[in-house]
């Protein structure tokens, strides 16, 4: 019996402590997270961050200081590029590590190394698609340029110098809670980042759906329902803007269309995309005399914040404004002289094509009247807690060929089985010497050369300088296409099907100080029909492109308050133009109490979307459902996944076409009409909304209905935001949805000191266990922006410093 109990005493605590040291499903290994000398108590508030420190970095080059400010964003001072850019590397990973290290394992396909084999059809698709590929490709672009290549060498040091700081102890909270640890970082790491914000801002591929749709309805009805230009348009550059150059011949369209082959995946309503503003005014438009620049580009919010704040002081450069955690570089921001920003273009720039193999090994493909042989790359997808994935991907010239049957990821629905990826984010590229030279501008010259480095994503990059000079042009590395080429699937066996070559950059769309006396951008339209080339067929709806140039046409005397509360305007143009179309068709008889009531808010509308609006939330679900009851009969087809026509055609037909024949439910025996699914489409989204809330009372409130809120990036509950009470739609300027709005805004008076005012929904630090974790997040949602604290020294008394790091080689 005392041999048993002895067993027991020595079994029974070592099976406890294996079991409290192993990660079991999604909960941390309990010993080790609640260990009080290395668990998560050490992140707590601020214990990790080493007030007026010094240190020293192997590989500095000379002193180097930096001044946090009362908000925690590092100022840097240094006297060299490679030291500002190595501090750039080291404070960033103090503040961000964990946030680099996920984004940059999840663009790489590398999530299963961390959370096992659920995440191997996530990891399957990033393989597929290129992005280390990519990646690779990019970074030796950069790696060919000396300065690019100080600027990564360099920031890759200071990541990896900080690293080594660290022990399990002081590891952020999210590698204790999923338990792995931090890696060196690698150039690679920074390549990758940048492959990532092109995959997010490519805005998703349609080709497979037009092709869908093309092969059901014909050209005739396909050209109809998906015109190439949209029938309202307030374009980027002003429509009758002059091309002064002569351009390229275009090449010719191949008689044929091709035929693809598809698989079984869901149909999709057309999500309004990425919503970014930005724009400038002259100063013959402001109460200084200087011009004015505003920019909010609308991401995925996330905590931590996508973008992190910083400044850059070295001899040549003193820069200020938002860079990505893992690439060096101000990427949106202002100087002493000049300030820039972006927003997305939407240019084609991925393609598929349909590829006949010889065989289903899948060794050779039939292109240019003969065979010519695939290669392979073996992707090897780590598994924690299983065996290694082998994934073979096999490569044309024009690139992967992403899926051989249908995928099991939902993200992939769009990708066509057996067809070729073209996309111009594998090309080789060296977009950081872009924002080397922005950083460092002084005029608009410099502004159109540090453009030529640019490929891609495709951006929207508005300009203002102290010389009272604005300027925006849609920039990015476009492929010469014919007109619609990459609408449809495209035939990967005839070389006429291919790119081209390039529009050169200095004629892409460009306009400098228009008489307008501002530019701007808002995902819509880049050109009126005039510009020779083919940049896309399809672009953002127009609504916000029109109420921001319908703002800023009358606008005079503007200061901080008109920009910023115009960054922060609700006002639907979309309701403007559909509501009065709309309301005369309801049925006022046929409408029960709550229906009444519910119409009796719309016809007081001011149509715009703020937080408290009841008509807010009943005009957008309607709307919604409207658009599902005119196309899904039509477009929702078992096994062949098409798109809905887009909400312009979709206006232009309420408006006009009173008669159409696409109102009919072709699965009914009655012939609807508009004014049918106009009435069904109100009942349900009162209907919806009772059920949800009850009888109309505050709760059906816009912000209630859309739950704006900021998650984590890995969705680690409690690490999010609370659901914010804020306004805002994807119709508006202030373009919010539920987890994607502006993720940086930021306004900047140019004068002769240059005052900047921004802020992001989040905080400099990414642990959550610091007050500079979300600390942003309320005056973001209050439409508010911080005084941006522009240090000329490191001594400069005009803002308030709480710490400072001092480093020494």
């Amino acid at each position: 019996m005392n041999k048993v109990k002895a067993l027991f005493c020595i079994v029974i605590p070592i099976a406890l402590a294996f079991l409290f040291n192993t990660k079991l499903g999604n909960m941390p290994p309990l010993l080790k997270f609640l260990n009080p000398f290395m668990g998560f108590w050490q992140n707590a508030e601020n214990n990790h961050f080493m007030f007026n420190h010094k240190t020293k970095i192997k590989g500095a080059i000379d002193k180097i200081e930096i001044v946090f400010d009362d908000r925690m964003i590092p100022h840097i001072f240094a006297q060299n590029d490679h030291d500002l850019y190595l501090a750039q590397g080291y404070v960033t990973a103090m503040h961000r590590l964990w946030q680099m290290d996920f984004q940059t394992r999840f663009a790489a396909g590398r999530i299963s190394e961390v959370v096992g084999d659920k995440a191997i059809e996530v990891d399957r698709y990033q393989r597929r698609m290129g992005m280390v590929y990519g990646a690779e490709r990019s970074l030796k672009g950069m790696m060919a340029d000396p300065k690019a290549k100080e600027m990564i060498l360099a920031y890759t040091e200071g990541i990896n110098a900080y690293i080594k700081t660290l022990s399990k102890a002081n590891y952020p909270i999210e590698y204790k809670i999923l338990d792995f640890k931090p890696e060196n970082w690698t150039p690679v790491k920074c390549a990758l980042l940048l492959k990532q914000m092109s995959a997010v801002l490519a805005m998703g591929s349609d080709e497979f759906y037009m092709t869908n749709i093309l092969k059901k309805f014909g050209p005739e009805v396909t050209k109809n329902l998906f015109p190439d230009y949209p029938f309202r348009e307030d374009p980027i550059i002003p429509v009758g803007t002059k091309w002064n150059f002569s351009p390229l011949p275009i090449p010719k369209t191949p008689e044929s269309f091709t035929q693809a082959q598809t698989g079984e995946v869901k149909t999709a309503q057309k999500v309004e995309g990425i919503g970014s503003n930005n724009w400038a005014l002259s100063g013959t438009k402001t109460a200084s005399g200087y011009p004015i620049l505003a920019n909010d580009p609308h991401l995925d919010l996330t905590l931590p914040s996508i973008w992190y704040q910083i400044q850059l002081h070295a001899p040549g450069v003193n820069t200020y404004g938002v860079s990505l955690p893992g690439a060096p570089g101000v990427i949106i921001g202002f100087n002493q002289k000049i300030a820039w920003g972006v927003t997305n273009v939407a240019a084609d720039v991925l393609d598929f094509y349909q590829i006949k193999f010889k065989d289903s090994t899948h060794h050779e493909y039939w292109y240019n009247n003969k065979w010519n042989a695939t290669s392979k790359r073996l992707e090897t997808i780590k598994v924690r807690g299983g065996k290694d994935e082998v994934d073979t991907v096999y490569y044309t010239h024009h690139g992967p060929v992403v899926y051989f049957q249908k995928p099991k990821y939902g993200r992939a629905d769009n990708v066509p089985v057996g067809d070729a990826l073209r996309w111009i984010a594998h090309d080789e590229s060296n977009e950081l010497m872009t924002f080397y030279y922005l950083n460092r501008g002084k005029n608009y010259n410099d502004y159109r050369k540090a453009l030529t480095f640019y490929t891609a994503p495709a951006q929207n990059f508005v300009f203002a300088s102290i010389d009272n000079d604005i300027a925006i042009t849609p920039n990015g590395k476009f492929p010469l296409k014919w007109k619609d080429q990459g609408k449809f699937i495209l035939d990967g066996t005839d070389p006429a099907y291919d790119w081209q070559g390039w529009i050169p950059n200095a004629q892409n769309p460009t306009v400098k100080n228009p008489p307008r006396g501002f530019v701007s951008s808002a995902n819509q339209s880049s050109t009126d029909t005039t510009y020779p080339y083919y940049i896309n067929w399809e672009f953002a709806p127009y609504e916000r492109g029109k109420r921001i140039n319908d703002r800023l046409s009358v606008m005079k005397k503007a200061n901080l308050d008109s920009i910023r509360l115009m960054q922060t305007d609700n006002y639907s143009i979309m309701a403007q133009n559909l509501a009065p179309a709309l309301l005369p068709l309801l049925n006022n008889e046929q409408l029960n109490a709550t229906q009444k009531e519910a119409l009796a808010y719309l016809r007081k509308w001011n149509k715009r979307y703020d937080a408290h609006e009841i008509a807010a939330s009943v005009f957008e679900i309607w709307t919604k459902r409207l658009s599902y009851n005119i196309w899904a009969d039509e477009f929702e087809v078992k096994g062949i996944p098409m798109r809905y026509p887009s909400r312009d055609r979709t206006v232009e037909m309420i408006l006009k076409e009173p008669n159409a024949t696409w109102y009919d439910n072709i699965n009914t025996s009655k012939k609807e009409t508009l004014s049918d699914l106009v009435n069904e489409s109100f009942k349900y989204s009162c209907d919806s909304l009772e059920r949800r809330f009850g009888p109309i009372n505050k709760d059906w409130a816009w912000a209630n209905v859309k739950q704006t809120n900021v998650p984590h990036l890995a969705k680690i509950p409690g690490f999010g935001s609370k659901v914010l009470q804020i306004g805002g739609a994807k119709s508006t300027i202030n373009a919010l949805s539920e987890t994607n709005g502006p993720s940086w805004r930021m306004v900047i008076e140019l004068g002769k000191i240059p005052k900047g005012h921004g802020v992001y929904p989040g905080g400099q630090s990414g642990n959550p266990g610091s007050k500079f974790y979300d600390n942003m997040i309320d005056t973001w949602a209050n439409g508010k922006l911080y005084d941006l604290f522009y240090m000329q020294n490191p001594d400069d008394k005009s803002g308030t410093v709480i710490s400072r790091l001092k480093i020494s080689k």
